[in-house]
């Protein structure tokens, strides 16, 4: 059965071709202009899920950036004061070791002793070091000072007993310990012989024109275990330069993913918005002869 062609019906398939041909420009025109595949996610849900996705990865990998960095921040200025310690030592361990001298008068002895007791001042003022206005050796409790200068009858010691660690998430799952146990430092082997109340006892030994020769194995000892921690330390610098590595290059190729994604081929929208616009001219072509013609078309 033939079914009629009105002219209502040849105008409406027109004016509906014309209108998606117009919504094609359209689309193409704003791909051209914000250089993005889509404005909205209706337009493509699949594209926009894996933008989501994208996005939140880039985020976390951001976050884990910063706390990489932190740790970092945190390791380096543990071991170059760790480093400084260690200076601190060697210069003790120098005097010991010219105070074993005969030659040495009482009065050098005095006099090294009162450098002994500045280099204490000076550890003390190490133990307290902070970043970020927190103690970097008080453990977990960071805004606690590690080393109190009017503890132990005002000769001053490490009063910090926080050993534990603080760990920073650098990757899903995946822990960094950004300090030391400052404990196996300043307070080895244990509080009561620890390193400042090993140095009030040269003090003392010093200060009464004595040699403090017998105090050189303790403080062998202790630069031992400085340097052992050092080591242990390094070891974690290393482990967090590798992961800041990672995570830079996890950062470029989860961006280089959502540019695939996102982004517009610009060479194919141009070409395709030309096309649209030759098939957008003939389809306005054909549309004019599609029209009926009125009175008005003849008594011209």
């Amino acid at each position: 059965m033939a079914v009629r062609v009105t002219q209502n019906m040849l105008n409406n398939n027109m004016l509906r071709n014309l209108h998606n041909s117009m919504r094609n420009m359209d689309r193409l025109q704003d791909q051209l202009a914000s250089g993005k595949k889509i404005a909205k996610p209706s337009d493509d849900p699949v594209v926009a899920a894996r933008g989501m996705f994208y996005r939140s990865s880039l985020m976390e990998n951001d976050q884990y950036k910063r706390n990489i960095d932190e740790a970092q921040s945190w390791l380096d200025m543990t071991d170059s004061t760790m480093d400084e310690v260690g200076n601190v030592l060697k210069r003790i361990k120098e005097l010991l070791v010219y105070s074993g001298d005969g030659a040495v008068s009482p009065d050098d002895l005095k006099t090294m002793g009162s450098e002994v007791q500045e280099l204490k001042n000076h550890l003390g003022s190490l133990a307290n070091q902070q970043i970020n206005g927190k103690y970097i050796f008080a453990g977990t409790d960071t805004n606690k000072a590690p080393y109190d200068a009017t503890a132990n009858g005002g000769k001053g010691d490490f009063v910090s007993t926080n050993s534990s660690l603080i760990d920073l998430e650098v990757s899903q799952n995946v822990f960094v310990t950004s300090n030391i146990n400052a404990q196996k430092v300043f307070n080895y082997p244990d509080n009561a012989n620890n390193l400042f109340k090993k140095l009030d006892g040269i003090i003392t030994e010093l200060s009464n024109g004595r040699n403090a020769m017998q105090f050189q194995t303790a403080i062998d000892q202790q630069y031992d275990k400085l340097l052992a921690e050092r080591a242990s330390l390094g070891a974690s610098v290393n482990r967090v330069e590798l992961i800041a590595e990672r995570l830079n290059s996890q950062g470029v190729n989860i961006n280089k993913l959502m540019a695939a994604n996102e982004d517009a081929d610009m060479a194919k929208v141009m070409t395709n918005l030309k096309t649209q616009e030759s098939v957008h001219s003939a389809a306005l072509g054909s549309g004019a002869r599609i029209i009926q013609p009125t009175l008005l078309d003849f008594l011209r």
